[in-house]
């Protein structure tokens, strides 16, 4: 199934728009790296089938979905030399789920070694630990925190 107006339904038809190449394919997944971009490595790991969500993986393409990225970013880190390669699925801009395969370099990378976003700054809790908190967005009340908790928790053990 393809979406007509999805730039990755088409597949290498768009590789040149999107300054990517195809590196790697299979039934259901296929790995583009960027041609032009201030990460060497930075690559994609998308659906052939059109689906906008991780959950909306299915059959084959869920059961291979760990060993790929395995595979894929074993692949990226020692091609690299990257000591790490963080997975990011964002998918706002695109809507056709893609993962982004981003190399870490360490402190000299261009990327964000850490998910809190803008300015930070540190608070001891009322239990005596100590967390980084964004200047931007603030810690969510414990009571939401622990509902969320409970409700991922009980969908899990159905």
């Amino acid at each position: 199934m393809t979406d007509s107006d999805c730039v990755l339904c088409a597949g290498r038809e768009m590789d040149g728009v999107l300054l990517v190449t195809e590196v790697w394919s299979n039934e259901f997944w296929r790995l583009t790296t960027t041609t032009v971009g201030e990460i060497a490595g930075y690559s994609y790991l998308s659906t052939h089938r059109h689906i906008e969500d991780i959950s909306a993986l299915d059959g084959d393409e869920q059961e291979s979905f760990g060993a790929v990225v395995w595979r894929t970013t074993s692949a990226i880190k020692e091609a690299t030399g990257a000591d790490h390669v963080y997975v990011y699925v964002m998918g706002d801009g695109i809507d056709h789920l893609h993962l982004h395969l981003a190399p870490w370099r360490g402190p000299t990378s261009p990327l964000i070694d850490d998910p809190i976003k803008g300015a930070r700054h540190k608070v001891i809790l009322s239990t005596g630990e100590e967390v980084w908190v964004s200047d931007r967005y603030p810690l969510q009340p414990r009571g939401l925190m622990t509902i969320a908790i409970a409700d991922i928790r009980e969908l899990l053990a159905e």
